[in-house]
């Protein structure tokens, strides 16, 4: 308990102090992100943001981790420096989609390979229990890969994905921190405290962004606590077994998870790159129906923790139940942002059409008392 009081409070000093220095750096150094079409901010903002929560991060991790987990540690270090090194690089003078999932591999490849952690079975989804080796190694990468870019991919709102990272880390590491899983409840309170330091300045209007140095580090940590939550809590003889695990993991990651997949289906059902740009996320919708940047922090935060309580509350449903239901919910939801969405921008299109309206109407009625006019004179011989 008190490695993780430690690690938190250690955490958040760093990175608050930490943030104020990285912004002077980046308007000295014009280190700017620029707005492109995936973006929703207008003006050029310092980026780099990440640096600083990673060093309140690792700080933490290295001194309150017990002495006993170094070995595993040692595994997560590394693969935390090399996401670091490839969003850094990004930053500062881009990288290819490619060479980017290269460097996320590379980052899993230490944690899988090198710190033997990964998903070993899907504890009856579908009928489904312990994994042959293979497709277990293919089911983890592909795990990693996938929530590392759905935290980079939902990174287009001030505070949406430091919020979501803080709540996603914070509600894992409250579980590892009650079965006694010391170094992964270090790991998620030291990146939820880092984060909250970090929405000091974030949240709009914000001063910094975290830029791919922050956002592909939370997704590796998050990627890393969920894949050890589905191992611990699946285990029946975990202090605190969960039923239906790879559900409720799945509704903890809901938000960015959720709306990665379905905006990967939709490019590539339209023949486009997964990882091309456009405006088709939940957070673009929501800032359609004129919500400001606030707001649609708080309504994703807000629903990802609706999800969280539900699925922990009905984990009895079963596996396959459960994670059918968690699915079907968010479709819906998301479905009827989209309808709510299209109104929005239909009704915005009426004014338009009625001041276009009336303005012919003037026409004709100031043509037609002409006329009168004309017809009023041509009888009076005027």
């Amino acid at each position: 308990m008190e490695n993780v009081i430690i690690a938190t409070v250690l955490s958040f000093v760093i990175t608050y102090f930490g943030i104020p220095v990285l912004i002077k750096v980046a308007e000295l150094k014009n280190l700017y992100d620029e707005p492109d079409e995936r973006k929703s901010h207008k003006t050029l903002k310092p980026t780099l943001g990440g640096m600083g929560f990673f060093a309140g991060f690792i700080v933490a991790v290295t001194v309150c981790a017990p002495s006993q987990t170094m070995s595993p540690l040692q595994y997560l270090l590394a693969a935390f420096f090399i996401i670091f090194m490839v969003g850094l690089k990004d930053d500062i003078v881009g990288l290819s989609p490619l060479k980017k999932l290269i460097g996320e591999i590379c980052a899993a490849f230490c944690i899988v390979y090198l710190g033997n952690l990964q998903i070993t079975s899907m504890y009856g989804l579908f009928g489904i229990e312990e994994l042959p080796a293979h497709v277990s190694l293919m089911l983890t990468y592909f795990t990693f890969v996938v929530v590392i870019n759905a935290f980079n991919l939902i990174d287009g709102v001030d505070g949406l994905a430091g919020s979501i990272g803080m709540l996603v880390s914070g509600v894992l590491g409250a579980y590892f921190l009650y079965v006694h899983e010391v170094m992964y409840a270090v790991i998620g309170f030291g990146l939820a405290a880092s984060l909250a330091a970090f929405l000091i300045y974030n949240i709009s209007p914000s001063k910094i962004f975290m830029g791919d140095t922050g956002s592909l580090l939370v997704g590796l940590v998050n990627s890393i606590l969920i894949i050890k939550f589905i191992n611990v809590a699946g285990n029946p003889a975990s202090e605190l077994p969960i039923a239906s695990v790879p559900a409720v993991a799945f509704a903890i990651l809901i938000i960015p998870l959720f709306d990665t997949l379905r905006v990967f289906a939709l490019r590539m059902s339209k023949g486009r790159s997964p990882f091309s740009a456009d405006r088709n996320h939940i957070h673009h919708y929501l800032l359609a129906l004129k919500l400001n940047h606030r707001q649609t922090t708080l309504v994703c935060v807000i629903a990802n923790a609706a999800f969280i309580a539900v699925a922990f509350g009905l984990q009895h449903l079963g596996t396959t139940t459960l994670l059918t239901g968690v699915m079907a919910s968010a479709f819906i939801c998301t479905t009827l942002v989209y309808v709510m969405k299209k109104r929005a921008l239909s009704k915005s299109l009426l004014p338009s059409t009625a001041n276009t309206n009336t303005t012919n109407t003037t026409i004709i009625n100031t043509s037609s008392k002409i006329l009168t006019v004309n017809n009023e004179g041509v009888l009076q011989d005027k």
